[in-house]
């Protein structure tokens, strides 16, 4: 009888295996000659029942919000049935083709990928590594995308190393040469973990009860055993944020090279790319605040989220006006949690945030552009900076930690000490993530932050959300035990932005309303003499800042090799400016030493 249920249920058990996989996507990446910077892939598709199958690359990759038309890597698509004859393909938009499926059972269709640009959101191959960034990589087709399937990688002979989030297919091995099969149960995750193929150096850690996976590319001045035990203390500090860590494991991939590009979330691993000296002094403590930020993406963006990110429209750009919180947050948190782990003290954290504080009001789009629209455009404006963009745009990244310090105050002020931020952003992982399993909207967010403060927010949301008012910082962080006071002066100011190439000047940006502006100056001027003098960047600079207001210098400048005599008439300006000072008070004292704590 036991042995007749055993039987019984390893049928039923093998039918529902094959049902499962039944109309799945299966993939296969191999790499044949690294040193044409070429992936091969092919993609298997089965039991379609239509005349003609649509396949799709998708034009970006969350997390970066530019259209990047991964399409324009791709040389000719072919398909074959499974008899190996070749069927008709035809390109249909930038990044879709149909193939005419005919009677085939099976459908197999292959493309190259020409990989060469190394960053976190892109693909590479060369010689010494390949780096799959999936969206950019892998087809997929609308009736798939909701589906489990396999990719198998079958690397080139002279890597010995695949190391990916993705889970081995059973034992994952399959075959000679250190070929692996992983599965996925869904497209968005299939391309929501990065693989690095080669022969990086490869160290393991746990934390928060979590195994944690490093693959370290290329050569770096870092020190494993210290790199454990300090990335360890980020993980530890920022699962107490939320009390939880949602993983069963977490795969870091670090590229250490010359022009480092930052960091890319993912939803169970992130890819940092990292400039190889930045493991000592205050570039190391710069690399810490990345990976803290990173994985504090674990919970906010990638499981709280507005509404838009997900599932995703891989076909076009995706709107969101919360960015501000989704990287601002994270921004505002990432220092946060060197502070708790302990890699800054007090002074030091205040001081970075002081430093935030400056840079945002004294950026004049600040004045210009809500760090809600900043959110909104980030498609068109801030992956697409110009000579202008200081005048009209403001960062979501640092204005959101700005956002996020002036909350975090005021619920502690509110709880007088016994809840912070932290409470909240938990309620939004409890409520939105694992109950309602969605997203959020913009009216939610905000109905949200009013709720959990028992107060109105119309007015904060008008003024610092969707408007671009100076808050008034002294009364806010004052009742948390940090006085601000305005330091702000008005002072003799030319107004642009130099930089010299040989003996030429140039003029790099101008600001609004400036002394620079209002006489005529341009980008890309070049200034050749002063006052009849011909002047390098050094000897300008001295001379211009040591004018007063209303006095005038004669420039001579070429445009577009065009001699043209401008004069310059000093002004004031005033960059809005503050100073942090201590509070004094025994209950805001009290609340500082809460809000500034050490240990959680």
């Amino acid at each position: 009888m036991t042995r007749f249920f055993v039987c019984i249920s390893f049928l039923v058990f093998s039918l529902i295996t094959h049902i499962s996989y039944a109309q799945t996507a299966r993939y296969e990446l191999r790499i044949e000659n690294p040193a044409n910077h070429y992936f091969q892939v092919d993609f298997f598709l089965s039991d379609y029942k239509t005349d003609e199958i649509e396949v799709k690359m998708p034009v970006w990759a969350p997390g970066s919000y530019l259209v990047r038309e991964f399409s324009k890597n791709l040389n000719a698509v072919r398909a074959y049935d499974e008899s190996g004859k070749q069927l008709e393909v035809i390109k249909k938009t930038k990044n879709a083709w149909v193939v005419k499926r005919g009677k085939a059972k099976t459908v197999k269709i292959s493309y190259e990928v020409y990989a060469f640009e190394l960053t976190v959101r892109t693909s590479f191959l060369d010689q010494t590594h390949g780096f799959v960034s999936g969206t950019g990589v892998f087809m997929y087709t609308e009736e798939t995308k909701n589906k489990q399937g396999r990719l198998k990688i079958i690397p080139h002979a002279s890597f010995s190393k695949i190391t990916t989030a993705l889970p081995l297919a059973g034992e994952g091995v399959v075959g000679d040469g250190g070929a692996k099969e992983f599965a996925f149960s869904t497209y968005d995750y299939l391309v929501d973990c990065p693989i690095e193929i080669g022969n990086h150096e490869e160290f393991t850690f746990t934390a928060a009860g979590i195994p944690h996976t490093v693959a370290m590319y290329g050569w770096g001045n870092y020190d494993i055993p210290t790199l454990k035990k300090d990335m360890a203390k980020i993980v530890e500090a920022a699962t107490e944020i939320f009390g939880q860590n949602p993983n069963k494991n977490y795969t870091f991939i670090i590229h250490n090279v010359t022009d480092s590009q930052g960091g890319l979330e993912h939803i169970n691993s992130t890819t940092l790319s990292i400039n190889r000296y930045s493991y000592t002094g205050g570039s190391y403590l710069g690399f810490l605040s990345l990976v803290a930020h990173e994985y504090f993406h674990l919970w906010n963006v990638k499981r709280i989220r507005p509404f838009e990110l997900g599932p995703f429209n891989y076909d076009q750009e995706v709107y969101t006006s919360l960015l501000w919180v989704m990287e601002g947050f994270t921004s505002y948190y990432d220092e946060l949690i060197l502070l708790r782990a302990g890699f800054y003290d007090k002074n030091q954290y205040l001081n970075k945030l002081l430093g935030t504080i400056n840079y945002v009001e004294g950026t004049p789009g600040a004045r210009v552009q809500p760090v809600a629209h900043a959110s909104f455009d980030a498609w068109i404006k801030s992956y697409r900076p110009n000579e202008n963009s200081n005048n009209t745009t403001i960062s979501y990244y640092s204005k959101g930690g700005v956002i996020a310090a002036l909350l975090d105050a005021m619920i502690i002020k509110k709880f007088d000490g016994k809840k912070c931020l932290d409470h909240f952003l938990r309620e939004l992982y409890t409520k939105y993530f694992e109950k309602l399993q969605r997203g959020f909207t913009d009216n939610e967010f905000q109905q949200e932050v009013a709720a959990f403060l028992g107060e109105d927010m119309t007015g904060f949301f008008n003024d610092y959300i969707y408007g671009t008012k100076i808050p008034d910082y002294n009364a806010i962080f004052g009742k948390v035990g940090v006085n601000v006071d305005y330091t702000g002066v008005a002072a003799p100011s030319f107004g642009a932005v130099l930089g010299q190439s040989g003996k030429s000047v140039t003029i790099r940006s101008v600001r609004s309303g400036s002394a620079a502006e209002n006489a005529g100056l341009s980008p890309n001027d070049e200034i050749i003499g002063c006052n009849g003098i011909r002047v390098n960047q050094s000897d300008f600079e001295t001379l211009v800042n040591s004018l007063n207001s209303g006095e005038s210098v004669n420039l001579l400048i070429a445009r577009d090799d065009v001699l043209l005599e401008i004069k310059l008439t000093i002004s004031d300006y005033e960059r809005p400016k503050f100073n942090f000072a201590a509070g004094s008070g025994t209950r805001e004292v009290k609340l500082r030493d809460y809000w500034l704590r050490t240990v959680l």
